[in-house]
């Protein structure tokens, strides 16, 4: 059975929520990985919408498949937000990726908002897209 890009979309929702709990939480580590979930689970919600196969975790890499749906004047920064996404994919959860540290111990407040804006405005572009089908 497949997942509806209604799924899709419902879940990274849901992810993108869970950031922000985890961002009041202090739980900023998590916080980033979610956004990269939410991020990655909206766009393939795109392309499930249009009968197409999404591979892949990486944000930058689902979004290239995107591009010629997209307006960059309306969507500036896409392109910096999916890069600073898929740094958040590995690292923030697993130690032995940290220079010397733990997750928890490297992200901070700050990385965790961008991380919460940048998620934000892939899944506004993503209904967007979805609302134009």
């Amino acid at each position: 059975m497949h997942a509806s890009s209604d799924d899709w979309m419902a879940q990274a929702k849901r992810d993108l929520e869970g950031a922000e709990w985890a961002i009041r939480g202090g739980y900023y580590e998590w916080a980033c990985f979610m956004c990269q979930q939410a991020a990655e689970k909206a766009l393939k919600a795109v392309y499930v919408e249009r009968g197409a196969d999404a591979w892949g975790h990486s944000i930058r890499h689902l979004l290239r498949g995107l591009q010629a749906e997209i307006d960059p004047a309306e969507y500036p920064h896409l392109d910096d937000c999916a890069r600073e996404l898929d740094t958040y994919y590995i690292p923030t959860r697993y130690p032995d990726t940290q220079n010397g540290g733990v997750p928890y111990e490297t992200y901070q407040s700050a990385d965790a908002n961008r991380a919460l804006a940048c998620a934000q405005r892939m899944l506004r572009l993503c209904d967007d897209l979805l609302a134009g089908s």
